[in-house]
């Protein structure tokens, strides 16, 4: 059961309407590094939790969240759609400033969606869910988060680069700081339960006899002109603890050339292939 507060999480104020800005506040919500993205992650991740309860709850109190930034984000959009021009014969339109802004705006947020936000991306394709990890091990969905938590925050960063409204910059600037927040907890979950040296390998109940261990903590060199990338993935322990990184130089394939011989009979292929 989800309840529901009729003020916004967070104030929404937009001092000078921008359309353009409202297509480019669209990746934040319908994008890949948007929020409709981590809220259904963290939801789906929740509702397949097991395991001490308390991560469950964790997952599905910041997916709720994420879902009150999507309504603050949408409210924005709105608001940075106020007085957009509805035709080319308005007033607005023959302001050449307001062409060019007509010319970077989504014509959706007129013929759609009557100047409000769609749950779109900046280019203004839908959301379709590919992009919603959740394994059911809390160990990679907890990397995954994090690494989804960084990408919004370069988003969050770049869209505060590119406005000068005042009101945008402050709501932009608690998602940043909201982002901060994400990412720590996600990694403070790894660290309480041992750190990245006990969690890994993912997933780390895989018995090691399932494993051709032999080939686990060696860096390939693929290149035919270049020296191998000297690093620390290259020598010392690794970083589960359980062996020393080596490097293996002139690769030397290991299988077979594959041939999968004759066509079958009435499988369609041409006579010279049976």
């Amino acid at each position: 059961m989800f309840h529901h507060s009729a003020k916004l999480q967070y104030e929404v104020r937009v001092d000078k309407p921008n359309p353009q800005f409202a297509r480019h506040l669209q990746q934040a919500i319908g994008g890949i590094e948007g929020e409709i993205r981590v809220a259904m992650q963290y939801f789906f991740q929740a509702m397949g939790a097991r395991g001490d309860a308390k991560y469950r709850d964790l997952l599905m109190m910041t997916a709720t969240e994420e879902l009150s930034h999507i309504e603050f984000l949408g409210h924005a959009v709105a608001l940075n759609l106020e007085g957009a021009p509805l035709s080319l014969q308005e007033e607005a339109a023959q302001d050449p400033v307001v062409n060019a802004i007509l010319a970077g705006t989504n014509p959706r947020h007129i013929l759609s969606s009557g100047l409000s936000a769609m749950p779109v991306n900046a280019n203004g394709v839908p959301f379709d869910m590919s992009h919603v990890y959740a394994t059911g091990n809390i160990g990679a969905d907890m990397l995954a988060n994090a690494t989804a938590e960084a990408g919004g925050r370069v988003l969050a960063s770049r869209l505060y680069n590119m406005t000068d409204d005042p009101g945008m910059k402050d709501m932009l600037s608690f998602l940043i700081a909201r982002d901060t927040m994400h990412q720590q907890q996600w990694l403070a979950v790894i660290e309480e339960l041992g750190g990245l040296e006990k969690q890994l390998p993912i997933p780390n109940s895989t018995p090691t006899e399932h494993e051709a261990t032999a080939h686990s903590y060696y860096f390939l060199n693929t290149s035919i002109d270049e020296p191998t990338p000297e690093g620390r993935w290259t020598s010392g322990p690794s970083l589960d603890g359980r062996s020393e990184f080596s490097v293996v130089e002139n690769v030397e394939p290991l299988g077979q050339q594959p041939s999968l011989g004759k066509a079958r009979p009435n499988s369609g292929a041409q006579n010279e292939q049976l």
